[in-house]
């Protein structure tokens, strides 16, 4: 499989020469190939490859910040996503010191790529005047710069930088993404909806007290919730899993729990059936957890979700899995016993032990 950071290869190297030189007649190809081409590129992480690119980039134009960035945002838009971070990172080394230009930039260039890992700095240098220039960004006509609002400020940012100040408080982060909760833009949406899942895995109470208030108005608000309560609900949270509808599920029970095979090579299929039955009508959220042997010895539980349905009192409903036991660069299995379980509306209410072993 390729690696991320292959992106920035020769091509990709030329062919933003080619753009640079373009947009400024005097861009110095030599120098900027040379700040590239040092002896440990290929060892470059992509992060590290992005930082060196847009260094080097500095290197070949060789003006102040103010007169190079109309030159590089007119050389941007042909690259795309992961090729197209390499301008905000060159706002994110040389632009802290020039705010109203940078944000400008910040916000043109997130249409072709994204800004939003350049934005982390500027919420560290002066976090109260950037939580203002992103809630103005939530005004925009501008799916991507909406979006920048929300994912720029998320407090736990996947390759981003850490705010410390988002992670000990996030209230400050509620009045940001307010605007948000009923945007049109499915991609708005996945992002508040990531970044109140963010909250709720250090905050929860204040996901939970969100969810409250808010649940029920809007479908879109709804959808948001939904998608950001999901750690919450995997973890079973009665309170959270009360307010979407699903009540205690002292009046279900599973009357069969079977498994095809007791004994699981590394490599193969875990089968499974079960039947669900309700004493009354309820709402019900249908979920299998399995608890992994670990190289330490111990159990690690994964909880996964097989359904969301009604069941009329009296009612049973039978269902079935497959989950398989191949090795993955997110997950190493080990032989050992192990445990799958039932959960209903957050309670394991079965659960049968088998065995993982090397054998084949």
């Amino acid at each position: 499989m390729a690696d991320l950071k292959d992106v920035y290869n020769s091509h990709f190297i030329d062919a933003l020469a080619d753009a640079l030189g373009r947009v400024d007649l005097f861009f110095n190809r030599e120098v900027f190939f040379a700040c590239i081409k040092q002896g440990d590129w290929d060892s470059l992480a992509l992060k590290q490859r992005i930082r060196r690119v847009s260094s080097a980039m500095q290197a070949g134009v060789n003006k102040p910040y103010p007169e190079a960035l109309p030159l590089l945002l007119d050389a941007a838009p042909p690259f795309k996503r992961l090729t197209g971070l390499v301008f905000p990172d060159y706002i994110e080394q040389y632009g802290l010191s020039f705010w109203s230009e940078s944000m400008h930039a910040l916000a043109e260039l997130t249409v072709h790529s994204t800004s939003e890992f350049a934005v982390r700095p500027f919420l560290l240098q002066d976090t109260e005047r950037m939580l203002a220039q992103m809630k103005e960004w939530t005004k925009s006509d501008n799916e991507h710069v909406r979006r920048l609002a929300s994912e720029g400020a998320r407090p736990r940012l996947p390759w981003g930088q850490s705010i410390p100040a988002f992670k000990q408080d996030p209230s400050p982060l509620f009045p940001l993404l307010d605007p948000l909760l009923e945007d049109d833009s499915l991609y708005v949406r996945k992002s508040v909806a990531n970044h109140l899942n963010d909250i709720s895995k250090t905050h929860p109470h204040l996901l939970i007290e969100l969810v409250g208030q808010r649940h029920g108005r809007h479908p879109h608000t709804d959808w948001i919730l939904r998608h950001a309560s999901r750690t919450l609900l995997k973890q079973g949270d009665q309170e959270v899993l009360r307010l979407f509808g699903y009540p205690d599920s002292e009046h279900i029970s599973v009357r069969s729990l079977m498994l095809e095979e007791q004994v699981i090579p590394i490599g193969g299929n875990l089968c499974f059936s079960t039947e669900i039955h309700a004493g009354s009508d309820m709402k019900v959220r249908v979920e299998y957890a399995i608890d992994y042997m670990k190289k330490n010895g111990r159990l690690s539980r994964k909880v996964f979700h097989l359904a969301n349905t009604h069941l009329a009192g009296g009612q049973s409903k039978k269902f079935s899995r497959t989950q398989s036991f191949r090795n993955m660069t997110t997950r190493v299995h080990y032989a050992g016993e192990h445990r799958l379980s039932i959960l209903v509306n957050g309670i394991t209410k079965e659960s049968v032990r088998f065995h993982v072993t090397n054998e084949t």
